[in-house]
């Protein structure tokens, strides 16, 4: 059933995406879909929550550079991937709160297991201790996502290396270092 789902998604995009079609490719009655499923965004949740539950890790190349440049050609390929199914999945989380409360879940999963990248790279001395592993993960990986979601430009071949580099430069010099507790006046 969800691999239909994300057929009728690459195909169609979230506005094309019905019950009807998703019974109809999986070659089920539609009040199977509907017994199981209340909408389309429930249905985009299941979807998401399955890409969570993957035994996916994120890669080891034995330096904090080399591993963020790999998430982003990772993100990257994803991202331009044909059929688009994560941009459409994106899309998606902004029409329906379950596909929104379900993308929320697989980010948070996704930050907690590429948590380890920077755990490594103090373990090597590239980072310096307390470096906050979520806004360094974010610094490196946002620069493909404003250029392949807002900006909708062609892949940039040098983009994944080039954020990534630039991402564990700051983070060296200490630009997420985690802010001490406030302490109460």
């Amino acid at each position: 059933m969800l691999d239909a789902v994300l057929a009728e998604l690459g195909e169609h995009g979230y506005d094309g995406l019905t019950m009807e079609a998703v019974a109809a490719r999986a070659g089920v009655h539609r009040a199977t879909v509907y017994r199981r499923w209340d909408d389309v965004g429930g249905l985009l949740a299941d979807v998401l929550d399955a890409a969570g539950d993957d035994a996916w890790q994120p890669p080891d190349t034995g330096s904090l550079t080399g591993d963020l440049a790999a998430l982003n050609h990772e993100i990257q390929d994803a991202l331009t991937a044909q059929p688009p199914i994560m941009a459409a999945l994106i899309a998606a989380s902004f029409r329906s709160e379950k596909a929104a409360h379900a993308q929320r879940r697989l980010w948070e999963d996704r930050y907690v297991r590429c948590e380890i990248v920077v755990s490594r790279a103090v373990r090597r001395g590239e980072l310096p201790p307390h470096t906050d592993a979520r806004r360094l993960l974010i610094a490196s990986t946002a620069p493909l996502y404003h250029q392949l979601v807002l900006l909708r430009t062609p892949p940039d071949p040098h983009l994944p290396d080039d954020a990534a580099r630039t991402a564990a430069l700051a983070a060296a010099a200490g630009a997420f270092a985690e802010s001490p507790p406030a302490s109460g006046t």
